[in-house]
């Protein structure tokens, strides 16, 4: 799946029409831009924040416990979370998964006058935009797929601090 993201900063657009017209060749500019959002989108994984700054939804219980249940040592013997499992479940963040594969692939192509940055993981979409219970239909045994709600949580886009990184950018490019 492709997401598409359209920079819609007045200014910035501007530059990128400057750089086509009298730059000839934006590619360095574009490539010097996706690295630093990869970098910025990276750190969003960290923070728990959307590109829009507003904070993820956090875990749901659900998946809190079957996090756990992955681990030796989270229950004492009554049942309850031991110490290691209350450090466990507190350090874990939406998104970041034991492989931490999704937060990790995030990557970049660039082609002529075009920048593409995503993740190759197959759920990534799910995670982007969210997914109610059983929207990709059920299983074999008639279970949904998902088996509940997936709340959106935004980790592609321009953040207010990426605009103005990008503007830099595209002004060091342009000698201005």
């Amino acid at each position: 799946m492709r997401v598409d993201l359209q920079l819609e900063d007045r200014r910035a657009q501007e530059f990128l029409a400057r750089i086509q017209n009298d730059a000839g060749n934006p590619a360095p500019a574009l490539k010097q831009i996706s690295e630093l959002v990869v970098d910025s989108t990276k750190q969003r994984f960290q923070t728990s924040r959307a590109p829009d700054g507003s904070q993820w939804e956090p875990n749901r219980p659900s998946t809190l416990f079957a996090h756990l249940g992955r681990f030796g040592g989270s229950y004492r013997r009554d049942g309850g979370l031991s110490a290691r499992g209350s450090r466990r479940m507190a350090g874990k963040k939406p998104l970041i998964g034991e492989s931490r594969a999704l937060s990790t692939t995030i990557n970049y192509r660039v082609a002529g006058n075009v920048a593409e940055i995503g993740s190759p993981m197959e759920y990534a979409p799910v995670h982007q935009f969210g997914a109610r219970k059983g929207e990709f239909g059920s299983t074999r045994r008639g279970a949904p797929i998902p088996w509940g709600d997936i709340p959106a949580r935004p980790f592609l886009g321009i953040s207010e601090s990426d605009s103005a990184m990008i503007r830099d950018v595209l002004l060091d490019f342009l000698g201005s």
